[in-house]
């Protein structure tokens, strides 16, 4: 084995997008030592594609708003799954983690009056989302990008040396976080680009390394999305929750082939755009929920009501939340209603006129006239469903965002589990980060500051070996039988997710994918890769190829479990919402065996005064008899 680096740190962040960025910033801030670690380069990363908006109260366009009745939004589209006290400290932080974001140089859209502009998304009373066009994802990057920068200035300043206290790594893979005795003791990573092995010693790790998108062949998500701190967690000994929670948005391209899957924002839908059919009817309307018809429009006429007056209580229908919308698309394609190219039609140039859209869309109107040659401002564009969002990920601590049974690890953003509930609303996911990134760096900055003097745990030689002995077992793979193609197994991993776990489930279907992952998972283990370390993707696959399986393995066995249809979770054999599994967790370990298993818990009951946000007769739609009694 070659030399491993080693280099010593208060706190590591593994992952460079919002989370990641605002959990190093806040680490930073109390004074600790800190390294990024991100796969890709610096400033590049994933959220850079949320483009509707960041989700906050903040009442600039409807006073009407406050924390109380985002909160309530958000349980309702987590069909009340959500760990509720997550989602309490996002609806309260978020206008603040906003505006922060503002004093550190973001420039958003502003209405008339020059505060925040904020606009409609689906399942959102009011509008919420502060925003800069459709581009918000790059505007908050570039922004914690260029706090990052001010930092490593002002440790300049003091030190003389900018990488003392806030260091970037880019362009590596972590693939162990190192442990002794149970708690964290750094990670185990490598330079993508010469293959050159390093650890980052540090008694507290965060992890935002996003989702899993690449497990599914139709997807999203960028290349990055393998699952990484989702399986690094579990090897580490943490247990994932919520893992069947997927959530599909409902428009994704699908035509030309080279693009399907690439997100359309749901801003469009939001700044008015409609959903047809092929028979040019706005379907949306015959796919109301009971639970939703005091709240949305039963007709056109009504509809129209809401875009001339949007202080008008029912909301268009393409508005509801997006585990709903992606199953009435799903259903008009099955029902041969679809478009040409087995989709639906999204429509917005009814609606806005071309200099609106090229304004307030820019980056659709130019995505569909590169990538698809249609005109949004004269034309309607063609959607479908895509996997976009895993509500599931790590167990964390609603407060600490602390991983449960590992001292020292910490997840925010889209690699932790719990606040979503079973569906996530459009926005919330940009205020996630924020409020749970600056929670986790916080206490991640505090639980190394607490270790006593020579109390930090650190990784013998024997573990750092192991890790390194991991990594390069794809260039020497078993004798005996032909070796394994990387890229032909993760081809078959994601039609296998696609076509048994994906938008509609049943148990035959998922009880075929697991024996599939099974076999998949054993031929993994045979994968062989020629040539060296350096610039190797084929190398940099078969690594990922482990958390990619290992994840995916933990989001049918859930499926399979979760007998009931809530938020993203569909099953056909089981299509209604059960209230006996309202508040139950799947937890997902894995055993002695390194096989995924799984355990049940219960969320505990919701403080009275959060209940007492809901009407009873709405409550008696999820909640048991005993919660209700209890009320």
């Amino acid at each position: 084995m070659s030399t491993v680096e080693r280099q010593s740190w208060d706190v590591v962040v593994v992952g460079a997008g919002g989370a990641g960025l605002r959990a190093a910033i806040e680490a930073r801030e109390q004074g600790l030592r800190t390294v990024v670690v991100c796969k890709s380069l610096f400033g590049k990363a994933h959220t850079v594609m949320a483009e509707g908006g960041i989700a906050a109260s903040m009442g600039n366009v409807n006073e009407g708003d406050g924390w109380q009745v985002h909160f309530r939004d958000t349980m309702r589209g987590g069909k009340f799954l959500n760990h509720w006290r997550m989602a309490e400290l996002h609806a309260r932080e978020a206008p603040d983690r906003v505006w922060e974001l503002e004093t550190w140089g973001a420039l958003f859209d502003r209405t008339a009056d020059g505060r925040i502009s904020q606009r409609n998304f689906g399942g959102h009373e009011y509008p919420r989302l502060a925003h800069v066009g459709d581009r918000t994802g790059l505007e908050l990057i570039r922004t914690l990008q260029q706090r990052v920068v001010a930092l490593q200035q002002r440790d300049f300043g003091e030190t003389g040396d900018y990488e003392s206290g806030l260091r970037v790594l880019q362009e590596c893979t972590v693939t162990r976080v190192l442990t002794r005795d149970g708690a964290v003791a750094g990670v185990f990573g490598y330079e993508r680009e010469t293959g050159r092995f390093f650890v980052l010693d540090a008694p507290a790790v965060v992890l935002a390394t996003g989702g899993i998108g690449k497990s599914f062949k139709v997807t999203s998500n960028s290349w990055e999305y393998t699952g990484d701190g989702h399986a690094l967690a579990l090897l580490a000994g943490a247990p994932l929750v919520n893992m069947e929670f997927v959530q599909f948005h409902p428009t994704g391209m699908v035509w030309p082939p080279s693009v399907k899957g690439i997100l359309v924002t749901e801003s469009v839908r939001g700044d008015g755009g409609v959903l047809r059919n092929s028979e040019n009817r706005r379907f949306m309307f015959d796919y109301v929920p009971e639970v939703f018809k005091a709240q949305y429009a039963q007709d056109e006429a009504e509809a129209d009501r809401w875009y001339a007056d949007p202080d008008h209580n029912r909301r268009p229908p393409e508005l509801l939340p997006r585990d709903e919308v992606a199953r009435a698309i799903n259903a008009e394609v099955k029902a041969g209603r679809g478009s040409p190219h087995g989709g639906v039609f999204l429509d917005v140039s009814s609606r806005l006129t071309a200099d609106e859209i090229t304004r307030r869309l820019p980056s659709m109107h130019h995505q569909f006239k590169q990538l698809a040659d249609v005109d949004i401002t004269r034309e309607p564009m063609e959607v479908g469903p895509t996997c976009h969002y895993v509500m599931g990920g790590v167990d964390v601590d609603p407060d600490t965002a602390a991983a449960t049974g590992v001292p020292g690890l910490f997840a925010a953003g889209e690699v932790a589990g719990g606040m979503h509930g079973s569906n996530r609303l459009g926005g919330n996911s940009l205020s996630d980060l924020l409020v749970f990134g600056r929670r986790a760096g916080l206490h991640a900055a505090r639980h190394a500051a607490g270790l006593p003097a020579g109390g930090r745990p650190v990784a013998d030689e024997a573990a750092v070996a192991a890790a390194a002995a991991e990594a390069v077992r794809p260039f020497d793979p078993p004798a005996g039988a032909a070796p394994e193609n990387p890229y032909a197994i993760h081809q078959e991993l994601q039609q296998t997710m696609n076509d048994l776990v994906g938008i509609i489930r049943r148990e035959s279907e998922m009880a075929q994918a697991l024996e599939r992952l099974t076999e998949l998972r054993r031929r993994a283990e045979r994968v062989g890769v020629e040539g060296h370390r350096q610039y190797n993707p084929g190398w940099h696959l078969a690594l990922d190829l482990r958390n990619m399986l290992l994840v995916s393995e933990c989001v049918a066995l859930a499926a399979r479990e979760r007998t009931e249809s809530r938020g993203g979770h569909t099953r056909d054999d089981h299509p209604t919402m059960d209230r006996s599994w309202r508040r139950i967790n799947l937890l997902c370990a894995l055993g002695d065996d390194g096989r995924a298993a799984l355990t049940r818990r219960e969320l505990p009951p919701m403080r009275p005064d959060l209940l007492d946000l809901f009407e009873k007769e709405e409550l008696a739609k999820y909640l048991t008899d005993e919660e209700l009694t209890g009320r």
